[in-house]
């Protein structure tokens, strides 16, 4: 089970950062310097940090939910009912790592865009496997990618590193895909598909397309659609209305699994890179909880509020007078 994020006051005179944060990543934590204790406004700049003082002066504990780190990512869960979701991301630019620390508020979300973009996925120009059984395949003449023609053991689009496959797409027109479900061959592909490291079906057409076939009964249809997105939740089925839409999701999703697989590589020996701080969880929190703290207050004579946030120099006095 995940330990608590621990938000300390960073003990370097004149530092821009004047956080430190300890993230419940294996199993020592890893600690970072931050410009703010959580990313309210903006994404917050971190930095790796030195070590986790002895005599630690903590600003702020906060239960954990989950901490995973996937890839180059590490995503972080509280148990509190707002502002619970943040996630690191670990990355290069002009040559030096950067760390920045985002919620769902600060990160900037896609949009959707009438016209299809020409730009490369994740900057680069990579090679795309095409399956030999495919009649009419993608060209991806409008995105910036090679194709090689090679029988695949499973799906139709597939990007791999030396030998090894990484990321396969399945392509269907809405017709393939209700023929398929119906007689169940669609079952078997997706247990072929479920077995690689990143796999997914994209469909050129609408959902809403599935009530609008004919000789078929489109409810039969999404119930066994259905059926087999709850029996592979890994394996995910993408409608991109239009053949054209189809070729660009198909190419945009290669290209981030191509970069999440070498991101995921290339950081594999994250968590022992940082500096750990595994003993300043102590056995017994539960004395700070916030009705404990304000009794405390009223009987030393400070005003505190009934609800809301106790201020951090009454929790300071409050830790000097309850050392673990």
């Amino acid at each position: 089970m995940p330990d608590d994020l621990l938000i300390a006051r960073n003990p370097e005179a004149g530092s821009t950062l004047p956080y430190l944060v300890r993230v419940p990543l294996g199993p020592g934590g890893i600690v970072v310097k931050a410009k703010q204790p959580w990313p309210r406004e903006s994404k917050v700049y971190c930095h790796r940090a030195d070590e986790w003082p002895a005599d630690a002066e903590i600003l702020e504990r906060l239960e954990v939910r989950s901490c995973t780190r996937r890839g180059p990512a590490i995503d972080l869960v509280l148990t509190r009912a707002r502002e619970n979701r943040s996630q690191l991301v670990m990355t290069r630019a002009r040559g030096r790592e950067m760390i920045f620390w985002q919620s769902p508020r600060t990160a900037k979300q896609a949009r959707p865009a009438v016209t299809v973009p020409t730009a490369r996925a994740h900057g680069r120009v990579f090679d795309i496997v095409v399956d030999t059984a495919e009649k009419y395949p993608y060209t991806f003449g409008k995105q910036q990618a090679t194709t090689v023609r090679r029988r695949l053991s499973a799906g139709d689009y597939a990007v791999e590193v030396g030998d090894e496959i990484v990321a396969v797409v399945e392509r269907k027109t809405l017709e393939d895909l209700a023929a398929s479900l119906l007689s169940g061959r669609m079952t078997y592909a997706a247990a072929e598909l479920s077995a690689l490291p990143r796999a997914a079906v994209v469909v050129e057409d609408r959902y809403s397309r599935l009530f609008k076939l004919e000789h078929v009964s489109g409810a039969r249809v999404a119930e066994a659609l259905a059926e087999l997105q709850a029996r592979f939740p890994a394996l995910p089925v993408t409608f991109c209305e239009t053949r054209q839409l189809g070729q660009e999701w198909t190419y945009r999703w290669l290209g981030a699994c191509l970069h999440e697989w070498e991101s995921a590589r290339a950081t594999s020996d994250l968590e022992t890179t940082f500096a750990t701080a595994p003993s300043v969880v102590p056995a017994k929190v539960d004395v700070q909880r916030p009705a404990v703290v304000r009794d405390w207050a009223r009987a030393q004579g400070i005003e505190v509020s009934e609800k809301g946030r106790i201020p951090a120099a009454v929790m300071r006095a409050f830790s000097a007078a309850h050392p673990p």
